[in-house]
């Protein structure tokens, strides 16, 4: 009789599924906490959901501030109306729901009601980029593409619970609109390890390094620390750039980065079209640099539904597929 044992399946939930490494530190609900912990100090903070408040975390929130939380139903074009009319009277409303229906399904809403009189509404996208698997309909590959267009409107694409915990007060104190890329549930905790502050308009060198610059948004940061950790074992030394407000874009700390002759490497969990790295591109041709600059972004197309951690692998955002890009790229 055979003793062979079956490889173990890679099996998570394509909802709500964590990218937190197995043993990780994280830290639950930390934009939830955060937003709580703001409206204790600050009277004018309110938070809206659209029927998705404990898949955002804003139901923390709303067990803290009843009196100051708003269910508006699967209805994002009103979830969005009602925060502009909100911030018309001087609140300043968090509004919650997934990124694919507020950036696709609320689109004019955000612009003319929020963007165009600078109002300060404070969007909060779930599930951006591929943090779910349960394919296009709920997989925002697209979002920053289709916002950044948009005047006036400030990105944030948060590392870990670090970042979001710091960025909520930044966040409700900047004059205008903001659309913060949500990392939700057990987030992972990175960012304390590296002497690190979130910035609104700032990016941040973790590391330093000779060989090659990555220089990365969002969850991507942690995979590219760890990409550079494990590069050490190839004897290649390894620079960190976070960047995570992708608009307005900190060209100076980045281009700066990008002086030299080392290999650099832009990695972001959405389109390789309309994202960080056509972000950089761009403020490197108004700059003249010259430096050739590979991307590690999900692809132009629309992706399948599996298991997250399979999907990561499958589209490149996985580290040993970090380290392999970035290997062959040398």
């Amino acid at each position: 009789m055979s003793t062979t044992t079956a490889p173990k399946r890679l099996t998570t939930s394509a909802m709500i599924a964590s990218f937190a490494d197995p043993g990780q530190r994280t830290s639950p609900a930390p934009f939830g906490h955060a937003l709580a912990e703001l409206a204790e100090r600050d009277e004018r903070i309110v938070g809206l959901t659209a029927d998705l408040g404990k898949y955002t975390d804003m139901h923390v929130f709303a067990q803290a501030h009843p009196d100051r939380f708003y269910q508006m139903g699967m209805a994002e074009q009103l979830l969005l109306g009602a925060a502009a009319g909100m911030a018309e009277t001087g609140l300043v409303p968090f509004a919650s729901t997934y990124s694919v229906f507020a950036t696709r399904r609320a689109y004019d809403f955000l612009a003319l009601d929020i963007a165009e009189p600078g109002l300060n509404v404070n969007v909060v996208g779930g599930l951006p980029g591929l943090t779910t698997g349960y394919g296009p309909s709920h997989q925002a590959t697209e979002d920053v593409a289709i916002l950044r267009g948009i005047p006036g409107l400030t990105i944030v694409d948060p590392c870990d619970s670090v970042d979001i915990a710091q960025s909520v007060p930044q966040l409700a104190a900047h004059d205008g609109p903001t659309y913060l890329r949500l990392l939700r549930g057990k987030v992972p905790t990175v960012l304390d390890e590296y002497d690190y502050t979130f910035q609104l308009g700032r990016a941040a060198v973790l590391r330093g390094g000779a060989d090659v610059v990555l220089i990365s948004s969002g969850l991507m940061t942690m995979r590219a620390l760890q990409a550079a950790e494990r590069l050490a074992a190839h004897r290649v030394d390894v620079a960190v750039v976070h960047s995570p407000t992708l608009k307005p874009f900190d060209e100076e700390t980045v281009l700066a980065e990008l002086a030299g002759d080392r290999l650099a490497v832009t990695l972001e969990n959405h389109s390789v079209v309309g994202g960080l790295y056509e972000t950089v591109a761009s403020a490197m041709v108004r700059r003249a640099t010259t430096t050739r600059v590979t991307p590690i972004a999900l692809p132009d197309e629309f992706l399948a539904a599996g298991a997250l951690p399979t999907l990561h692998n499958r589209y490149g955002l996985a580290t040993d597929r970090i380290v392999e890009t970035v290997l062959a790229a040398l």
